[in-house]
């Protein structure tokens, strides 16, 4: 994890401003209390500031608004330098690419006339050429493009499965493996996937905040291994020392796969549905660039899976 920032700044010096979106998801949950750590001032959006006010810090400003209100931005954005854009609608829309859109429209106008610097994205891979592209990774690739086109610089991560305690796709994988002990498996369990631990991924969110100035950019993160979900089920049930059979079949669509997830998991079957349409789709690291950019080398889904658990035990979730 990246140390915090604790050079002396002049009290003659103003503070950049960071704002983050997000702030009551999963990641940017876990980004806020590590960005307040920065020598910068720090500013929420939240369409609910008095639900988002236990979480901050006391000097952490909270503005109300909303990504879907394009009115509502522009006072969220005065005097910002750097904007998280964590933002995903999937779970609260079933027209989600749309709505997608439309707040990335607006959060691109907004950020451009009030002059901010950079953009900090948070996406999804795979590969943008694949006709077959499920509905949720095409709109994490599409709010992508519609920032960059901004004219702000944008720094756009991409990643697949994200490893840690509360992230749905792992808690999607615990749920599974825990609660069945034969699984009667689609094909989706034999597509790749490069996963990464959510510390690693907050790593690269938190050292993009101190990139020199330049144009836009994709980076594309994981961990050095290259595995399928089955073998992330399998590597889950080993350490929790759970005996499980997994047989795949072909005849479950991924339709009937998030009915059957909706019964075993805490996901509604509309949104499994779409988290697996994606898993479907190969998420690999094609552009190993951020090994080049960062210092940053991801844990393998091994320790990734050691650490969510640790995490888990300690909360009492596991």
């Amino acid at each position: 994890m990246t140390e915090p920032n604790t050079t002396p700044i002049s009290p003659k010096v103003k503070r950049p401003l960071v704002l983050l979106t997000g702030a009551t998801g999963y990641i940017g949950s876990r980004l806020l209390p590590l960005v307040e750590q920065r020598n910068v001032r720090v500013r929420c959006l939240a369409r609910t500031p008095d639900k988002l006010r236990p979480q901050a810090a006391e000097s952490t400003e909270i503005a109300e608004g909303d990504v879907l209100d394009r009115h509502s931005l522009d006072a969220a954005l005065t005097g910002v330098t750097t904007a998280y854009y964590l933002v995903h609608l999937m779970a609260s829309s079933s027209d989600f690419e749309k709505q997608d859109r439309e707040a990335a429209e607006n959060f691109r106008a907004a950020a451009k006339k009030a002059r901010v610097q950079r953009i900090i994205y948070l996406g999804g891979l795979g590969e943008e050429a694949d006709p077959k592209l499920s509905a949720h990774l095409r709109s994490r690739h599409k709010v992508g493009k519609i920032l960059r086109a901004s004219g702000v610089e944008t720094v756009e991560f991409r990643a697949s499965v994200v490893i840690g305690n509360g992230s749905l796709s792992f808690d999607l994988i615990r749920s599974l493996t825990n609660r069945l002990p034969v699984m009667i498996c689609p094909r989706w369990l034999a597509t790749p996937t490069q996963p990464i631990a959510v510390a690693d991924v907050l790593d690269y969110l938190l050292k993009a905040l101190d990139l020199p100035a330049g144009e836009s950019q994709v980076f594309e993160i994981g961990s050095s291994d290259v595995v399928t979900y089955g073998q992330l089920i399998r590597e889950y049930a080993r350490q929790r020392k759970l005996r499980r059979w997994l047989f795949s079949v072909p005849l479950l669509t991924p339709y009937l796969s998030s009915l059957w997830l909706g019964l075993v998991t805490p996901a509604t079957a509309e949104v499994g549905r779409h988290l697996i349409e994606g898993l479907r789709n190969p998420t690999i690291v094609r552009d190993k660039k951020a090994l080049d950019v960062f210092s940053i080398r991801p844990v393998g889904y091994r320790q990734a899976i050691e650490q969510a658990l640790n995490e888990s035990y300690k909360e009492g979730a596991g």
